[in-house]
């Protein structure tokens, strides 16, 4: 029986660690493109852009019935989409400023305004185990990223502002998306806010102007994987994962980014995590399996 009831959560626990691996990767990518000249606004658009086409393509190709919503739900995918626009653009911008670690660390802030958000206006419980599992995986990526270090606090003003923007944006973008799948398939929910906030990237931005960047080849195939592996697969997964564990869990289980981000570059450029990152890693998920032990309201 136990077995039978711990299997949608682990396949959610599983939906979201999967993000955040394809987020990890995503990010230390958009670092590459930004040192190659691509600027976040126009990184934006293009992610997006491609994005919601991509995804309206495999939508439509067989799968039409979740493109159908209701009209009177036009004005929560609007601000949805603004909202993803948003958390999108500040996150890129932060990760174009500083250090991508220092970035996602930043943005990971989010399962604590989650959480108090949901206690102060949502009237949702914390137990003692998620309380202390916020604590330990912000604690954990503070550890992992080497925040600690005394360069953090060179690091650009304008970069670290940013990070902590892209943290609300991303932790409304949880909540309001998790209020729709309530009523829409997560993929509905995905497509409908990179719908608008693709539109919105193309009005703030002169539209399509990112697509004529003259980008090198190698560039192209980087803006690609960002737009579909990169946007697509793990905001699609992590809506999954939102549906089966709730926003608060997945944010604090989505917090292994900054460990998979550390892991990618031991592998390629080389980087050893130090003795105190790792034991940052085996917070975060001393976290994830806190949350385990008693599933309360998240």
């Amino acid at each position: 029986m136990w077995i039978s009831e711990a299997r949608p959560l682990l396949r959610g626990y599983a939906y979201v660690l999967l993000a955040a691996a394809l987020w990890a990767v995503s990010g230390t990518v958009s670092k590459y493109l930004f040192l190659g000249g691509v600027a976040p606004v126009q990184l934006v658009q293009l992610r997006t852009t491609i994005g919601c086409l991509s995804l309206l393509l495999w939508l439509g190709a067989g799968r039409r019935r979740l493109l159908a919503i209701d009209r009177k739900d036009l004005p929560y995918f609007l601000l949805l989409g603004l909202i993803l626009a948003f958390a999108q653009f500040t996150y890129l911008y932060a990760i174009s400023k500083i250090q991508v670690a220092a970035a996602i660390l930043l943005q990971y802030q989010s399962p604590v305004i989650i959480a108090v958000y949901g206690f102060l206006f949502g009237g949702r419980r914390l137990s003692f185990n998620t309380l202390i599992a916020i604590f330990t995986a912000v604690g954990g990526c503070y550890l992992v990223v080497g925040a600690y270090d005394v360069d953090l606090i060179s690091l650009n003003r304008a970069g670290i502002i940013s990070g902590l923007a892209s943290a609300a944006g991303f932790a409304w973008y949880t909540m309001k998306s998790e209020s729709g799948m309530r009523s829409y398939a997560p993929w509905t929910v995905l497509f409908y806010a990179l719908l608008f906030a693709g539109l919105a990237c193309n009005i703030v931005h002169p539209p399509l102007a990112a697509f004529a960047g003259g980008y090198a080849a190698r560039q192209w195939w980087g803006i690609a994987f960002i737009g579909i592996v990169g946007t697509i697969l793990p905001f699609g997964f992590y809506n999954k994962g939102i549906v089966i564990i709730r926003s608060t869990r997945a944010s604090i289980t989505a917090t292994l980014e900054p460990v998979f981000a550390g892991v990618a570059a031991y592998f390629v450029v080389g980087e050893v995590l130090g003795p105190v990152q790792m034991a940052g890693a085996l917070l975060v998920m001393s976290s994830i399996f806190l949350l385990q032990i008693k599933q309360d309201p998240a």
